[in-house]
């Protein structure tokens, strides 16, 4: 073991005062004894699908808590206006004030391990010190875990994470079903210097470490610096029926589609579609000159709600064993069930409060943000070259967001300047997946408001030097499933009918379809965009193929009302791409 490490470990240890201190090696046995622990005491509900465990977690911990998340920068300017900033001296003080004693008679576990797979040189290493077992088998499908971590570790760097729930146990107490400490969650990085500590929270991202901590918030300062990207985003190859294969990246806000498209099972004929990724992708350029991309994680962290056999039945296979389950409803023959899974709700229900549930009742049987963790390798659409050591060349990068008007369908950007600019205008009405006001529209730039480690004008600039680096540029595309009419209803099918975009998207890398210009992008050709057999007008696709101008014209003020806020920091190519984008929307609006 590493002199590093151990004294990482033993600084923690003597800061929280833990009753032991066990190294995770990654061992299945080691792992389903872990599992059986959180059965006999009642912290787990097993499950009949083989290996499955169902847990509740406290009310006031169910999802991402971005109001108490920090990015503590040296200088506040270096956090940015979307950032909450602490002084990291400061909050490195209240932190150790937080954990001082924090796993009295608890276990810390040490859980080293890798983003990416285990000895990629685009892979990156972190140990998670944690007092949670829960946090310890979500690990163990979200990443690459244990003693082959350490291995390959040799002499390169590791990101230290420190993870609490904040409930030290005295001697002989309980343990409580779900340990949390709400009123004091606190979860900070440090870009600089590499470090998470988190505190108060078991849930999700704010408990795995290596998901949105790592993945996104460090790791997007470690891109900055060494000169690639860090993106919520998802991973796919698509083969058309003469079985050529393109890989392209898409970028959502949070469940606004992501796994349903990483797992898509098209509806056109000779058409695949093969998952690499669901959230999270690392791109670098490689020695020919294209952007590669990994997925630096090793499970999928799915919203259970919404999940079915028609919206994503990859999915729904996936989860038929051994999988974690969070704030879902229990069966009463010991299964699953959620909101969206079937037409109609079993009789009767557990809800995830641990309540008696009938159809009746008001509330939802299980939470909107419920969720599913799973290894992905058991994904039946898992692509071949998923843990691909030197990653998958993209193709195209899609950008997307919940707007039930102005942006159509699907268009391209005209460059990469004008496709960071797209990425950088990504706006979306907001979901359960965050703290807010549902339904409400939010700027989420590159779908990574809560996810960027630093500065986010700077994170444009990086976006727009970084385009230069390569030799063969992917397109750029922005989609929209979620279109409606004046009754609220969406006019474009979605799901498996998704695949008509790709495939336009596909022709247009291949260069076998031409676009038509218009105040925002290339729009397809109408006859372009296979609808053969898709019970839709030609009226309502010229609709979701229609720039209204006006509509534009509001979208420009907004833009320009929201760039505002990066003051200096806001990238001459961002300023020139939206001038461009409002003397094209005033030209196409003169009579």
């Amino acid at each position: 073991m590493r002199e590093d490490i151990t004294r990482f470990v033993d600084e923690i240890a003597k800061l929280t005062e833990p009753k032991n201190v066990v190294y995770i090696t990654g061992d299945e046995a080691e792992l389903a004894a872990y599992r059986r622990q959180l059965v006999e005491k009642d912290v787990a509900i097993p499950l009949k699908r083989k290996n499955s465990l169902l847990f509740r977690s406290d009310p006031e911990d169910v999802a991402r808590t971005e109001g108490k998340t920090f990015i503590c920068s040296e200088k506040e300017i270096d956090a940015g206006p979307t950032n909450n900033w602490r002084d990291p001296k400061e909050m490195l003080k209240h932190l150790k004030t937080l954990f001082k004693g924090s796993m009295r008679g608890r276990t810390l576990y040490v859980i080293p391990y890798s983003m990416g797979p285990v000895g990629s040189p685009l892979a990156k290493v972190g140990i998670e010190l944690t007092d949670s077992l829960y946090v310890v088998i979500n690990m163990a499908m979200m990443t690459r875990i244990g003693t082959k971590v350490l291995d390959a570790l040799g002499d390169d760097s590791f990101v230290p994470g420190v993870h609490s729930v904040g409930c030290p146990l005295e001697e002989g107490e309980r343990e409580p079903p779900w340990p949390c400490n709400p009123e004091k969650t606190c979860i900070a990085h440090f870009p600089e210097t590499r470090q998470i500590w988190s505190f108060g929270s078991g849930y999700g991202g704010n408990a795995l470490l290596g998901k949105k901590c790592f993945a996104l918030r460090i790791a997007s300062a470690i891109a900055r610096d060494e000169g690639w990207l860090a993106e919520h985003m998802l991973i796919m190859g698509v083969t058309n029926p003469e079985g050529k294969k393109r890989y392209f990246c898409a970028s959502f806000p949070s469940a606004c589609g992501k796994t349903n498209l990483a797992m898509l099972m098209p509806t056109l004929p000779g058409w695949k579609v093969e998952t690499v990724g669901d959230d999270i992708a690392w791109l670098r350029w490689g020695p020919d000159g294209k952007l590669y991309a990994i997925n630096p994680e090793a499970g999928i962290f799915g919203v259970a709600p919404g999940t079915s056999h028609v919206s994503n039945p990859q999915a729904m296979d996936t989860i038929r064993h051994d999988a974690v389950f969070t704030n879902v409803a229990l069966t009463d023959d010991q299964d699953v069930w959620w909101e969206g899974m079937t037409k109609e709700p079993p009789k009767h229900l557990i809800d995830w409060r641990g309540e008696d549930w009938t159809p009746n009742r008001p509330q939802k049987a299980s939470h909107p943000n419920a969720r599913f963790t799973v290894s992905a390798a058991q994904c039946p659409s898992i692509d071949p070259d998923w843990e691909s050591l030197s990653g998958v060349p993209i193709s195209a990068i899609l950008f997307g967001g919940r707007r039930s008007s102005v942006t159509p369908l699907v268009y391209e950007a005209f460059d990469w300047e004008h496709g960071t600019f797209i990425g950088a205008s990504v706006s979306s009405e907001m979901t359960a997946a965050a703290a807010g006001t549902v339904g409400k529209l939010r700027h989420d730039p590159f779908a990574m408001l809560p996810f960027c480690g630093y500065n986010m004008g700077d994170y444009f600039g990086h976006w727009l030097n970084v385009g230069k680096a390569g030799k063969v540029i992917p397109k750029i595309f922005a989609v929209n499933w979620f279109r409606k009419n004046e009754s609220g209803e969406f006019i474009w099918p979605g799901f498996g009918e998704n695949s008509r975009v790709l495939k336009w998207i596909f022709e247009r890398c291949e260069g076998a379809v031409e676009a038509q210009e218009s105040a925002v992008g290339l729009l397809p050709n109408i006859d372009d965009l296979d609808s053969e057999g898709l019970d839709i007008s030609r009226e309502t696709l010229e609709r979701l193929l229609t720039i209204d101008p006006k509509e534009w014209a509001e979208e420009v003020k907004e833009l320009r009302s929201y760039f505002k806020i990066f003051g200096e920091r806001l990238p001459e190519g961002i300023k020139r791409s939206l001038d461009a984008l409002e003397d094209r929307v005033s030209e196409h609006a003169a009579p």
